[in-house]
């Protein structure tokens, strides 16, 4: 019998590492595939789309937000996969009728190795985690020579329209913007603050502002009306996985980041 507990502090016991998957987390399906678990995942949801070929080899149980309960009962998963930030509590106490539910919990990038050391543990698979882990490291510590002596900008990261909401604390994001030396105005705010954009200057006049290309699409259209509230502040467009990816992705974030900043010279 294995005890494991995962990131909320639910204890699980397993007889067996679990072989048939479902996971409800986009990035973190991701993981499982870099982890060598392919074969193992049977459910994932819709826009899990990294890498893509799963989308035509998996079931689709629905969203991270909306799931088709049936659909999960009838896979008969060992064990589902969730994130507090991404999936509702109703959600998880619903599947937990099923079967057990690993929550994850993903604030800092501490966090984050934690999570895939969890996986090696819980899928018998330490040896990659730990390798990712390993590259990771590496990574990270490589982008904290990289970015040493880059100045700190004020910046705003927007994720959705009508209404405006920014990235506040206690977020992933938030923490990557950090680690790249970009200090967020709208830090104590809350973690997903409605912002009117009139207000902009008077709450910190960033010397960035962010459009995410997730999970709400910005265009060009969006960066002019931005723009018109904003006293000196450049507007770039960013890719929203690279901040909001948990998991493996982050080693492709740190190579992002660098050419973020090459762009931002300019």
């Amino acid at each position: 019998m294995k005890q494991l507990i995962d990131q909320i502090g639910t204890l699980h016991s397993f007889e067996t590492a679990p072989k048939r998957i479902i996971s409800l987390v986009p990035s973190q399906t991701e993981l499982l595939y870099d982890l060598g678990l392919e074969e193992k995942i049977i459910g994932i949801t819709k826009f899990c789309v990294h890498p893509y070929h799963l989308k035509l080899t998996k079931k689709v149980v629905g969203g991270t937000k909306k799931i088709h309960i049936e659909k999960i009962k009838l896979l008969q998963p060992d064990i589902v996969i969730c994130n507090k930030e991404e999936n509702t509590e109703e959600i998880v106490n619903k599947l937990s009728e099923i079967c057990p539910v690993w929550v994850t919990h993903i604030v800092s990038v501490e966090d984050n190795f934690q999570m895939i050391s969890d996986f090696g543990q819980l899928f018998n698979c330490r040896t990659e985690a730990q390798k990712w882990n390993d590259k990771l490291t590496f990574a990270l510590s490589d982008f904290k020579k990289y970015i040493q002596n880059i100045e700190i900008k004020k910046a705003a990261y927007f994720i959705w329209k009508n209404p405006y909401m920014v990235v506040g604390n206690e977020t992933y994001i938030n923490e990557l913007l950090k680690l790249n030396h970009f200090k967020n105005i709208y830090e104590d705010k809350g973690r997903y603050p409605e912002i009117e954009l009139k207000k902009m200057r008077l709450e910190g006049d960033p010397d960035l502002v962010f459009l995410s290309s997730e999970p709400y699409p910005f265009k060009e259209e969006d960066a002019f009306e931005i723009g018109r509230f904003t006293h000196h502040a450049k507007t770039v467009f960013v890719d929203g996985e690279m901040f909001s990816w948990h998991g493996s992705r982050l080693l492709k974030a740190f190579q992002y980041f660098k050419l973020l900043h090459e762009r931002l010279k300019n």
